[in-house]
């Protein structure tokens, strides 16, 4: 094993290129309701976490200090935008009730007034957000119309706050060293927001990739022995936490 593929991703940016090593190779696998699959391999998914840092940079001057909230479900879109904030060295924020200087949600209209919202539409092929937007409101569907590399974003400082969650603050410094990195294709059940972060960094980390099922679909699966079989048997799961 060569010295670069054993040495463990230490930031974001530094993760991203692990997972692009292999550009083809699946990253996150999503099963949502109404039999909805997405899969996204490392360039793909290197490409939508471009797309969404070079938004947040130009709409929300995401920078180290800067606080994004993630309103959003356990989903890859949320992951998607969990990895933007951090590769623009942000701080993700994931207490619904904590302050924060933009934030990332499917629930527009639900949001006061003061941060810049990011109103992201669930929907794989969604081109916009498909309502009206209040004034403080950005359509997250414009991503699509940025670049697929990220054209300038600042330097993270180690030592920042990355991710505040229910149980504390971790810096960037700490994001990914504090991990015990899991490796192989882990399916999870997409019930909790921070659960479902720490897992896939740490499977990324180890340079695996994702299976994560819609918290309905999981619960479905789980009374249905024989149909989870069907669905996470095709997908090569080493690790079943559904």
């Amino acid at each position: 094993m060569s010295t670069l593929s054993s040495r463990p991703p230490t930031d974001v940016e530094t993760l991203l290129g692990v997972l692009q090593r292999d550009p083809g190779r699946p990253r996150i696998t999503w099963y949502g309701p109404d039999a909805e699959r997405v899969e996204l391999s490392g360039a793909v998914l290197a490409n939508w976490v471009a797309k969404c840092t070079n938004l947040l940079v130009e709409e929300a001057d995401a920078a180290p200090g800067v606080r994004v909230r993630l309103d959003l479900p356990p989903h890859w879109r949320a992951l998607v935008w969990a990895l933007a904030a951090w590769r623009c060295g942000a701080c993700l924020v994931l207490d619904p009730a904590a302050d924060a200087d933009v934030v990332i949600t499917a629930r527009p209209d639900a949001q006061p007034d003061g941060p810049l919202v990011v109103a992201v539409a669930l929907a794989a092929l969604a081109r916009t957000f498909g309502a009206p937007l209040p004034p403080h409101a950005v359509d997250g569907a414009a991503v699509l119309s940025y670049a697929d590399v990220v054209t300038w974003a600042p330097a993270t400082d180690p030592a920042a706050p990355a991710l505040v969650a229910g149980d504390g603050t971790l810096t960037h410094g700490r994001l990914l060293t504090d991990l015990a990195p899991a490796g192989g294709r882990v399916a999870l059940a997409a019930d909790d927001l921070a659960a479902v972060v720490r897992t896939a960094l740490a499977t990324w980390a180890g340079d695996g990739s994702v299976v994560l099922v819609e918290g309905a679909t999981a619960a479905a699966l789980r009374e249905d022995p024989a149909r989870r079989a069907r669905v996470l048997a095709p997908e090569r799961v080493d690790v079943d936490l559904v």
